[in-house]
């Protein structure tokens, strides 16, 4: 019998190995190839060097433009996680009429097409006077995050036991106590996976941006802009450097939010 279910199994931690290996060889190629010293991408690699690396840090383009994405980042990820559980706390209410419509409303930023809701959304600013710029793209990306902060906190919301809040207010806690004592450190790690969610979103999405912007450019703008004149190792630098940061602001956001769980 044991002959028997090892191969199987072997199978598919073969299967699940070679998927592993589909998902991140583009990432390792990209890596690699920015160690490359040389002014264009070819293989064989040849000699390595750090130079690309050393020469995207001392970049005052990409130090700006990355400043100016960490900046329309955080102000994404207070937005959307505040108007996001605001949606889940009004789906979760008792009394409320037309839920479901509600929600698929709240859903329907996540489902669009990205070109779709960057025109529509630059109809809007446009309707409204509203410049384009840092306001327009911080507007533009909260649309685009706020479904997902949502469900998280939705899901959350949903396993929480309702005995909870009613002992608090037998104890004497108004609706805002309640909230702030109970609610929203249940809320924590579902809070901490939609406001990582939302950040990532926002420094990756360039289509909105490029509908909303202004004259200052995001990351995903200068990586766009620079592909116009070729490919080039400094781009995979810039990249291989984003993706380091994002693995550990993901693995910092796993942590805390394992952490907020056990407690």
């Amino acid at each position: 019998m044991g002959r028997r279910t090892d191969g199987p199994r072997l199978a598919l931690s073969a299967v699940y190995w070679l998927f592993v290996l589909y998902l991140l060889g583009p990432l390792l190629l990209m890596t690699a190839l920015s160690f490359k010293d040389a002014n264009f991408i070819a293989f064989p690699l040849g000699d390595v060097t750090l130079g690309w690396y050393m020469q995207v840090v001392q970049d005052q383009q990409f130090l700006s433009a990355l400043w100016y994405s960490i900046v329309i980042a955080v102000a994404v990820t207070l937005l959307s996680t505040i108007v996001g559980v605001w949606i889940a706390m009004l789906i979760s209410a008792e009394g409320i009429w037309l839920r479901t419509l509600i929600f698929a409303l709240a859903c329907l930023p996540a489902v669009v097409p990205g070109m779709i809701s960057a025109i529509s959304i630059r109809i809007f600013v446009a309707t409204l006077d509203i410049p384009t710029g840092t306001g327009a793209i911080i507007l533009g990306h909260s649309i685009h995050a706020v479904p997902f902060v949502m469900i998280m906190a939705l899901t959350r919301l949903r396993t929480m036991p309702p005995n909870l809040v009613d002992a608090a207010r037998d104890l004497g806690a108004d609706g805002f106590v309640a909230f702030w004592r109970i609610t929203l450190p249940y809320l924590k790690p579902a809070i901490y996976g939609g406001m990582v969610f939302a950040a990532l979103l926002s420094i990756d999405d360039f289509v909105r941006t490029f509908f909303l912007g202004g004259y200052r450019t995001t990351i995903p703008m200068l990586m766009f802009a620079k592909l116009q004149s070729g490919l080039s190792p400094d781009i995979n630098a810039m990249a291989t450097l984003i993706l380091i940061a994002t693995a550990i602001v993901g693995l910092y956001a796993e942590y805390a939010t394992r952490r907020a769980r056990s407690r």
